[in-house]
């Protein structure tokens, strides 16, 4: 048996044609994989977020004495409560007002809740006040 040598001609352009549309076709099949493959409906459930990252503040007016309830807040967390512009007179009025909010906050950062807070019955009015301008000041950081 007697074997014809087949000799094949190919236009260098052709080559070139081809090795770039194959790769191309390689980058378009990674962008596809990586755009709608498997990961990509878990990051974007991560990055709901339960907050606006900021500082919020609500007013609260005593006897014609304003001051206001501080909410520090990241992304998923409560970060910081506290009172701003108390003046001397108003917290020697309402002595109170800072020992309730610490017993509030320091339940507050644990829980990172607002449900089920428990303080003395002697602080109930203070708490239930100093509660709800923290409500007010959380409902401001909510991502809608």
């Amino acid at each position: 048996m007697s074997s014809k040598t087949k000799i094949v001609v190919l236009h260098m352009k052709e080559v070139i044609y081809t090795v770039l549309f194959l790769i191309f076709a390689v980058i378009l099949g990674f962008l596809i994989f990586f755009m709608f493959g498997p990961g990509k409906a878990m990051t974007n459930s991560e990055t709901i977020s339960r907050y606006n990252p900021g500082v919020y503040r609500t007013s609260i007016e005593l006897n014609d004495n304003a001051f206001d309830v501080e909410v520090t807040v990241d992304a998923d967390r409560i970060k910081s409560i506290g009172l701003v512009n108390l003046s001397e007179s108003t917290a020697a009025m309402f002595p109170l007002m800072e020992p309730a909010l610490e017993s509030l906050a320091s339940q507050i950062y644990t829980s990172q809740s607002l449900e089920n807070l428990q303080y003395s019955s002697d602080q109930k009015y203070t708490s239930l006040m100093l509660i709800n301008a923290i409500e007010s000041a959380l409902k401001k950081a909510e991502n809608n």
